[in-house]
C-alpha cells in the first residue's frame, strides 16, 4: 500500500530509435575462400553491358531483386528491409477515450481495447479480479500491477511500510510512471490493458490526476470496494511485505469510503467470487464508454 505525497518525477525524455547497422552476406564469409566451381560445358553469350552510370540488376535470389518474398514490401513501402528481423513498433501516445457505442446497443466491451485503472485498498481482490479479467477477454489484454513493478528493484528497495521518505516516493512514483510507459505503450500496439493501485479520493494530485497524466484521458476507472471485513480477511491470507496490519487496513479502507460519491463506477464485491466480480466490471465499463465518468 502506498501513500504518495510531493511533486511527480520529471517527465521523461521520448527514447530515440536507432537504425540497426544492415548485415552484409559477405561479412558473414570473411576469410574464407569460395568452394571451387567446376567449370560449364558451355559458355552463354555474355551478357549486354548497362550504359555508363546505371546501376545494374541484383542478382537472382537476393533481397530486392524481382519476385524475391522481401521485395514486395521494401518496394510499397519505401522502407530499407530490416535483415535482422526487427519489428517496427508504433510508439505509445496518450491513450483516448474508446468511440461511443453504436446507437443500436451497448459496446462488446470484450472485444474492444480498453486501459482500466482498478482502484481498491489492500484486500479487496484487485489482483485477483485484474488478472481473471485479463486472461478471460476476446482482444489481447495485459495486466499492469503497480506493486509488482514497483518491486522490480531487489537492491535498495525502498520498503513504504518500512517508513514513508523520499527514496520510498520516488520508487512508488517511478513505478507509477513505468506502469503508465507501458499502458501506452499496449494500446498503441493493439492490446488492452488493466492497471490496479491503491488510490485515495483525497488525494487527486497523486491519485487519479497522476494515472491520467501518464497513460491519458481515455483511462477508465472503476472502484473496488468491498466490506471492511472481507479486506480483514484477504489481508490476513497475505504474506511478506504485503500483509498489511489490522490497523493500517481499517485506517484505508475508512479513506477509500470517500469514492462513494464521487462519480466514479463502485463494485462491492463482499459477496461476489472473482467471476462474477469480473462479469459487473465488463457491465460498469460498458456505461463508462457510453457516459465517460468525470475525474
Amino acid at each position: 500500500m502506498q501513500h504518495a505525497v510531493g511533486a511527480p518525477l520529471p517527465p521523461p525524455h521520448r527514447p530515440g530509435q536507432d537504425p540497426a547497422a544492415p548485415w552484409s552476406p559477405a561479412a558473414n564469409h570473411q576469410g574464407h575462400p569460395p568452394a571451387p566451381v567446376a567449370p560449364p560445358t558451355s559458355v552463354p553469350p555474355p551478357a549486354p553491358a548497362a550504359p555508363p552510370g546505371s546501376v545494374p540488376p541484383p542478382a537472382p535470389g537476393f533481397a530486392g531483386a524481382p519476385g524475391h518474398p522481401h521485395a514486395s514490401a521494401s518496394q510499397h513501402t519505401g522502407v530499407p528491409r530490416d535483415t535482422t528481423g526487427h519489428v517496427q513498433l508504433p510508439p505509445g501516445g496518450p491513450v483516448t477515450m474508446p468511440p461511443p457505442p453504436p446507437a443500436t446497443g451497448a459496446p462488446d466491451v470484450t472485444a474492444t481495447t480498453l486501459a482500466v485503472l482498478l482502484i481498491g485498498p489492500a484486500g479487496a481482490g484487485k489482483t485477483s479480479v485484474a488478472k481473471y479479467w485479463a486472461a478471460h477477454r476476446r482482444v489481447p489484454t495485459a495486466h499492469i500491477s503497480l506493486d509488482d513493478v514497483r518491486e522490480w528493484v531487489r537492491s535498495g528497495f525502498a520498503d513504504p511500510q518500512a517508513g514513508w521518505n523520499d527514496n520510498s516516493e520516488a520508487q512508488y512514483r517511478l513505478a507509477r510512471r513505468t506502469c503508465g510507459f507501458a499502458a501506452r505503450n499496449f494500446l498503441a500496439n493493439g492490446i488492452s490493458c488493466i492497471l490496479d493501485d491503491a488510490v485515495f479520493p483525497d488525494r487527486p494530485v497523486v491519485g487519479l490526476g497522476g494515472w491520467k497524466r501518464h497513460v491519458g484521458p481515455g483511462l477508465l476507472p472503476v472502484v473496488l470496494l468491498p466490506g471492511l471485513e472481507i479486506v480483514l480477511e484477504r489481508n490476513a491470507e497475505r504474506s511478506g511485505n504485503r500483509r498489511l496490519t489490522d490497523e493500517e487496513v481499517a485506517r484505508i479502507h475508512g479513506r477509500m469510503a470517500g469514492w462513494y460519491g464521487s462519480g466514479l463506477p463502485i463494485i462491492d464485491n463482499s459477496q461476489l467470487d472473482v467471476p462474477a466480480t469480473a462479469r459487473v466490471l465488463d457491465e460498469l465499463l460498458a456505461r463508462s464508454i457510453a457516459s465517460p465518468p468525470k475525474w
